[in-house]
């Protein structure tokens, strides 16, 4: 049974995780409190992949600012210790050495280099093991690497910008701006927190958008990813512009992936038998790649086929108060539903206002 202060460390741990929110790639995101008889001795976050984990950093402060009181302390993590040699060496070996005698940790890791080993080599060594403590909001801190873990693709978030009617631009492709300069800054966060930004041909075409992180601090640009099956994407496109960019093809009739190439793009030929490129090729591509998390910024065309094929995790909308009528372009392109009982149901998560917007994030499944 874990107590009020249990929480409150573990509640600290997850706040020092989230310093990595734009940083931790491919690695989650993990902090790590040490206590020894109610005084916080140590606390450490993962920063970077390659650089020291939550453990190690928490027992460096330790070692600094309370030396001698490692010994006998309790460790609260937000993820299973590691028990493989990776970037690191195990992080189950070094708390075993340190002397710690209670290891907390929110959830198990779901790598399968882990998955429970590092709590049981822990608990051979003779540490007492606890997990479940706030696994909830653990959950979410890593919903990506997660998902990569454990469905071999990254998780998916489409983002729309939309009229209160569910537009999201005028029949003419006019889009500039639908929402204002608050919600568009909130665009930033998930930008910043994802590992790439998905779009389509349609999208670079008619906005030649640079799809990059804009006015957030230290956050690492992520990959730009274009699906243009028939590789009509401008050399002078903005998205190009500095490399870190992946174009999923299927043909090339105007022979233009070598200049593509050299322009500094990486191309990923996807095989296909209609056509388009093949979405869950490319996100199980962008796995391997180590990419946990997607932000979706496209057209109702590539937000339709996402959805269709079951592959969007969670739903970003932002509702502008205004209305752009029925010939207006749509959020979803979908099959025409001829029942109500074919529709998409959503399970709301969370709903705030940001100046006149409303962001509203909703995750596909069924209503209860």
């Amino acid at each position: 049974m874990f107590t009020a202060a249990d929480h409150e460390y573990m509640s600290l741990a997850l706040r020092l995780a989230e310093q990595g929110l734009y940083t931790t790639t491919p690695n989650p995101r993990v902090g790590c409190v040490l206590v020894n008889n109610g005084q916080i001795i140590g606390q450490g976050a993962h920063l970077k992949a390659g650089e020291p984990h939550a453990e190690i950093m928490a027992l460096r402060d330790a070692e600094t600012n309370s030396p001698g009181l490692i010994e006998g302390a309790d460790a609260f993590v937000t993820l299973e210790p590691c028990s493989h040699f990776g970037r690191t060496p195990p992080c189950a070996d070094a708390l075993v050495k340190s002397g710690i005698k209670r290891v907390v940790a929110a959830m198990q890791d779901p790598n399968p280099q882990v998955a429970g080993n590092g709590l049981a080599r822990l608990a051979a060594a003779g540490i007492k093991t606890e997990h479940g403590l706030m696994q909830a909001q653990a959950l979410e801190l890593n919903e990506g690497f997660i998902t990569r873990m454990t469905t071999n693709r990254p998780f998916v978030r489409v983002k729309i910008a939309a009229s209160l009617d569910g537009r999201t631009g005028l029949a003419s492709g006019e889009s500039k701006w639908i929402t204002g300069e608050s919600a568009r800054q909130d665009v930033q966060h998930w930008r910043a927190r994802s590992c790439a930004i998905l779009t389509g041909i349609g999208t670079v075409l008619a906005d030649n958008p640079q799809m990059n992180v804009r006015s957030i601090a230290n956050a690492r640009q992520p990959l730009r990813v274009v699906v243009d099956s028939q590789l009509r994407i401008s050399l002078d496109a903005k998205i190009l512009e500095g490399g870190n960019t992946l174009i999923a093809y299927v043909a090339d009739p105007d022979n233009k992936a070598e200049a593509l190439s050299n322009a500094g793009a990486t191309l990923f030929n996807s095989t296909t038998n209609n056509g388009k490129v093949c979405l869950k090729q490319l996100l199980s591509h962008l796995a391997e790649l180590g990419i946990n998390e997607v932000t979706v910024e496209a057209g109702q065309t590539l937000n339709g086929s996402l959805s269709a094929l079951k592959l969007v995790d969670e739903f970003v909308f932002y509702y502008a108060p205004t209305l752009l009528g029925s010939d207006a372009r749509g959020m979803l392109a979908i099959p025409t539903l001829n029942s109500m009982q074919d529709r998409i149901s959503l399970n709301l998560i969370d709903v705030r206002q940001f100046g006149q917007d409303i962001r509203v994030r909703a995750k596909p499944g069924s209503q209860s």
